[in-house]
């Protein structure tokens, strides 16, 4: 079941990664110009995509990993998305503990003892 559980994660990642991307460039337009801020918009985009990408390839390897990856996004991204419409530059002192998770998650994988397949 644990497994089901973060293939649907890894999904509703790549979802969101990609509509917020779209609605980045699209209906956020004149927002993010505004505020000079929609490379910090496309910087959470791309951070949520490849962790989209890689919490589907570990969703059957490392369940946690998946876990702490969409934790990690949401506070990564997220404060970087709210940082990127309200222009509440205080934000980017959360986005750091975002990161700090993203780094837990790949290091979970690189001091693993369990030899995971990339099949």
């Amino acid at each position: 079941m644990q497994n089901g559980i973060t293939l649907k994660i890894a999904g509703v990642l790549g979802f969101l990664g990609v509509a917020l991307g779209a609605f980045g460039a699209h209906g956020l337009k004149n927002i993010l110009s505004a505020n000079d801020t929609a490379t910090i918009w496309q910087t959470a985009v791309l951070y949520h995509l490849l962790h989209a990408v890689a919490a589907l390839w570990a969703s059957e390897r490392r369940p946690l990993v998946v876990w702490i990856w969409a934790a990690g996004t949401l506070v990564f991204s997220g404060s970087l998305y709210i940082l990127a419409i309200t222009n509440l530059r205080w934000l980017g002192a959360v986005t750091p503990l975002g990161g700090l998770l993203l780094l837990a998650g790949w290091a979970m994988l690189i001091f693993s003892k369990k030899s995971a397949k990339l099949h």
